[in-house]
This record gives C-alpha cells, sequence and structure tokens, in this order.
C-alpha cells in the first residue's frame, strides 16, 4: 500500500510538473490603458486576468500556461496596428483581443490577418468591423451598433413618436455608424428636420462640447441622442445637466457601460436610456447561473461590478480555449474552422459566432437608469441599470441579405476572406 500511495504521488508530481515546464501559450491583450476610453480598458484588463488565472488553475490550454501580452492603443488606430504586429512578430501570440474603438479595432484586426492570427474585438460597436471592414480573422464578441439600435427603437417609437431629436456624435467610424443606426429606427433621417453635430475624436476639447450642447438647446429638440463614448460621453453630459438641457430633453445614449454610468454618478445618469449587450443584472433577473458566479468573483477580487466590458473580455479567453480544446490545434485556420456557428451558453443565455460575418449573435438589451437610492442600494453601488426591453439576436442583426447588401455597395467581397 505504501509503494502504491508513493507511486501515485510520484506521478502526480511528474504530470504537474509536465504542466509547469510546458512552454507557456501568449495571447494579446490590446487595450486602451490611456485616453478617453481607459475605463472600459482597465475592466477588460481586470476581467483578462481573472480568466487566465482560471485558465492556468484549470491545466492552461492544450496543457500550456496561459500568458498575457499586454499593450497599450491609446484608442489609437496606427498603434493598435504596431502593437498587433509587435505582439506577433516578437512575442509570437497565438491571437489577439481587445479594443475600446472601433477604428483602434479594424486596424489591429487587419494587422493580425495580415501575420494570419485572429482578432477578437471586444467594445467595438460600428456595423463595419464585421460588416464592410470585416475578414476572415476578426470575430467581434459584443453587439454592433445596429443590433443596439434595433432594441432601443421599440422604446423611442413607444415613447419619443414625432417628437424632434438631436445628435451629438463623435467623428469616427463608431459614430457614424451608431448615428446612422438609431436615425434609420427612429424615423430621423431628415436631419433638416433633426439635426446634428460632429465632434472630434480623440481631441474633443470642452469647448468642442459646449459649442455642441448649445446647439442641441437652440435647436429646441425634444431628445437628444449622444453618440458619445467613454470620458466623451461623461464630460458632455455633465454639461448638459449643468445647462439644464436634461430637464428639458430626454437623454438617449446608444452604448452604455458600467463604467461610463459610475464615472458621471447616478444623480447625473438617472433616467438616461440606452442599450447594452450584457449588465451584471442581467444573470441575477433572468437566472444566469454561470453569469452570476462571474459576478460574485469578479465584485469579491475587485471590490465593483465587472460591466459588459469586462464580461466581453473575459467571455473571449472562454472561448478561445474552448475552440483551441476542441480541435486539439493552436492553428489559426482550424480554430477559425472550431468557432464558426459555434453554439455556447457562459455568462448568459446562448450565443453564436455566425459563419456569414463572424458576428456575435446573442441577446441584447434596452436599458434605463435608475434612481441615485436604487444604485446605492447595491452593496458596491453599482445597480445603475434597469432592463427596459430585450431583443434576440436573430432578431437584432442585420439579415443575410442586409449585410451583403451593405458589402457589394462598399464594393467589398460577397464572403469573408
Amino acid at each position: 500500500m505504501h509503494w502504491l500511495r508513493t507511486s501515485l504521488a510520484l506521478t502526480c508530481l511528474m504530470i504537474c510538473g509536465e504542466i509547469l515546464a510546458a512552454s507557456p501559450v501568449k495571447i494579446g491583450l490590446n487595450y486602451p490603458q490611456t485616453g478617453r476610453y481607459q475605463e472600459q480598458g482597465l475592466a477588460q484588463r481586470r476581467a483578462a486576468f481573472m480568466a487566465v488565472d482560471e485558465i492556468n488553475a484549470s491545466g492552461g490550454i492544450l496543457g500550456h500556461p496561459v500568458e498575457l501580452v499586454i499593450k497599450n492603443t491609446g484608442s489609437k488606430p496606427e498603434r493598435s496596428e504596431r502593437n498587433v504586429t509587435e505582439m506577433i512578430d516578437q512575442d509570437n501570440v497565438v491571437a489577439i483581443f481587445g479594443g475600446s474603438s472601433s477604428a483602434v479595432a479594424i486596424a489591429g484586426g487587419k494587422a493580425a490577418k495580415a501575420r494570419d492570427r485572429i482578432y477578437f474585438g471586444t467594445l467595438t460597436y460600428s456595423n463595419a468591423t464585421t460588416g464592410t471592414e470585416g475578414h476572415s480573422h476578426m470575430f467581434r464578441e459584443s453587439y454592433n451598433a445596429w443590433m443596439g439600435a434595433k432594441v432601443l427603437s421599440k422604446y423611442l417609437k413607444a415613447n419619443h413618436a414625432d417628437k424632434k431629436y438631436f445628435y451629438i456624435t463623435a467623428d469616427y467610424t463608431w459614430g457614424w455608424s451608431t448615428e446612422k443606426s438609431i436615425r434609420i429606427f427612429s424615423q430621423t433621417l431628415n436631419q433638416e428636420q433633426h439635426p446634428g453635430v460632429k465632434t472630434p475624436f480623440p481631441t474633443a476639447l470642452q469647448r468642442d462640447f459646449a459649442s455642441a450642447l448649445e446647439q442641441a438647446q437652440q435647436s429646441q429638440a425634444d431628445v437628444l441622442v449622444l453618440v458619445l463614448f467613454g470620458d466623451d460621453m461623461v464630460r458632455a453630459l455633465e454639461m448638459a445637466t449643468s445647462m439644464g438641457i436634461k430637464d428639458k430633453m430626454a437623454v438617449v445614449v446608444p452604448n452604455l457601460t458600467l463604467g461610463m454610468a459610475k464615472a458621471a454618478g447616478p444623480a447625473i445618469m438617472e433616467g438616461v436610456v440606452g442599450a447594452a449587450p450584457w449588465t451584471w443584472e442581467v444573470p441575477y433577473i433572468y437566472n444566469f447561473t454561470r453569469g452570476k458566479e462571474f459576478v460574485e468573483k469578479f465584485s469579491s477580487l475587485y471590490g465593483l461590478r465587472p460591466s459588459s466590458s469586462a464580461a466581453s473580455a473575459y467571455s473571449i479567453l472562454m472561448q478561445y480555449r474552448d475552440a483551441v480544446e476542441r480541435i486539439g490545434s493552436f492553428k489559426t485556420s482550424e480554430v477559425i474552422k472550431a468557432l464558426e456557428n459555434h453554439r455556447y451558453t457562459l455568462l448568459k443565455d446562448e450565443q453564436y459566432w455566425r459563419k456569414l460575418d463572424h458576428q456575435n449573435i446573442q441577446t441584447v438589451y434596452a436599458v434605463r437608469c435608475q434612481p441615485r437610492e436604487k444604485v446605492l442600494a447595491d452593496p458596491y453601488h453599482d445597480d445603475y441599470f434597469e432592463i427596459i426591453d430585450s431583443m434576440t439576436g436573430d432578431e437584432a442583426a442585420h439579415t443575410a441579405d442586409e449585410w451583403l447588401a451593405n458589402r457589394r455597395a462598399a464594393g467589398k467581397p460577397d464572403t469573408l476572406l
């Protein structure tokens, strides 16, 4: 018996030693550590470390421990492209994920494709990411502007039909894409009746937002649509509140995250309406066990609730690990095939990576920011969002015909290459 116990112990030590001795597999995190979207980037980093710890504790990926290679995009496309090039050429990463700007994700994705690596977009909402700029090596985990606008449309039609809208939009691909999508579904395409103004990105100054908000005030519109993200949204909404605009106009922020809401604070955010692919409240409302476990572990580790940005980063790493282990290979072409049309349930209800465009098809939510007392009732003071509507991913996403029409109009191939 003693011999048997000794033999089993030696065997376990040998197996553990092999795992520990295996060369690490490196995955790149390309995220905004600085700049207007740094809070969303920090959420990705926190969730990524949590996911890597869980993966390594369970034996790594195919027996290899995972190591993150981290670079700062500063929300600049040219830096994103350079980061991806260095990650692959110098660090030999097997895949890259991250980003909180569509221009950054698109640039990084093209650099990854040129070196035969997958790029997973986290917070990249422009329709172009998996639409006109989509390609074989780009996968988007979050929803897109079209999906967010579509779930919001039911609320807007029910509460703000035949009202005058004014748009303040970040002047880059995400902003254009989101404004166009909202205009289509809210039937406010006529820009003379429903005017708007663009603000620079990523260099908007206080005076840019002040000028835009003054024009909104003078327009006497009923609905202010802030197509702004991160710190830009926070600054603009703070100014709109101090100018009294929020008391006179309904405020819509098409893409909301917990980090943005917290930065502005509950008093300013109260009543603001938007959309999200996930909020930490969702697993509790709909009883998604795995989602609740994620929320509770993240909250315990970091002393705050996870945002949709964190959920996206965590899900990507888990999905990459799952795909590699299902096929027993890190080969990019094989991993792409393993992901396409793969259905899974992780932090919410069922999702899948659509083969057509590599868009993640998932339930999407319309949300309204809750009163201050409700927000502060949460132990972490983070209960910002009330779910006011939802829509299935298949209903919210572009149809195959719509996607193909957009590709052809842009002179792009009918399939992802």
